[in-house]
């Protein structure tokens, strides 16, 4: 674990919030997986090329994102799949976006796995009192069927998502419902994540917390305005960080 900001982590924080895609688990082994799962069917489906599918999902993708921008609504799937049926020249097929959207989901959650130890230091924060929510991008439906999925409903005090925030990170609106809900009883917050901008910029910006980035493999380490206060690999490092505060 590298400390940039020592004098940041004096104590114990008030509330800790947690990303939840690619911080709590890879994102990349599980959406890789789902995202073939979909291509096979829909080569099968309709005898097209492979080539033709990924060039089908990315102009479906890109447009639904540019129509929706910085909403919940623009990571939707069935959107994706939707818009890739009609740009297929197929109208809508909304049984086809609905069926196609479930492998999707389906794959991605059994190629899902927590990091080492997330579950444990959990239980160590909760076992020190210190309220925690996720604040994630994305619908409500899909992450709590992540949350659920992964075993962690009970572990966690509350959730935000930016379809509740009607923003996604780093808007100001989704750390700020957080606090809404906490009501911390002091103004130490410990924002942890993965994503330089959104979850550690984003983080510091709205609400002054401490910033802890998740660093493993394809993920971009902050710099300058997005240098997060510390950064970890695994994390049985941070219970050992919270073991040590808490002995203090």
């Amino acid at each position: 674990m590298k400390i940039n900001n020592q004098v940041r982590f004096a104590r114990l924080p008030d509330a800790i919030l947690f990303d939840t895609d690619n911080t709590l688990y890879p994102y990349d082994p599980a959406h890789l997986a789902a995202q073939s799962a979909v291509r096979e069917k829909v080569v099968t489906t309709f005898s097209i090329s492979e080539r033709d599918f990924d060039r089908a999902f990315e102009n479906a993708r890109a447009q639904v994102k540019a129509r929706l921008k910085h909403t919940a609504s623009s990571h939707s799937r069935l959107l994706y799949m939707q818009r890739m049926l009609e740009l297929m020249g197929l109208g809508s097929q909304v049984l086809l976006a609905l069926d196609f959207e479930q492998t999707y989901w389906r794959t991605f959650l059994a190629n899902a796995v927590l990091f080492d130890d997330i579950k444990e230091l959990l239980d160590d924060i909760r076992l020190l009192g210190i309220p925690t929510a996720i604040v994630t991008d994305l619908t409500a439906q899909i992450q709590f069927r992540k949350v659920v999925y992964f075993g962690l409903d009970q572990s966690f005090d509350y959730i935000v998502t930016s379809e509740e925030a009607g923003f996604d990170k780093p808007h100001a609106a989704p750390f700020e419902i957080a606090m809404e809900k906490l009501q911390p009883k002091g103004d130490c917050i410990w924002m942890i994540g993965d994503n330089p901008v959104n979850d550690i910029r984003g983080a510091r910006e709205k609400i002054n917390a401490v910033t802890l980035q998740k660093i493993h493999s394809g993920v971009e380490l902050g710099a300058g305005d997005s240098m997060p206060d510390a950064t970890f690999g695994e994390f049985s490092e941070l219970r050992k960080l919270i073991s040590k505060l808490g002995s203090r």
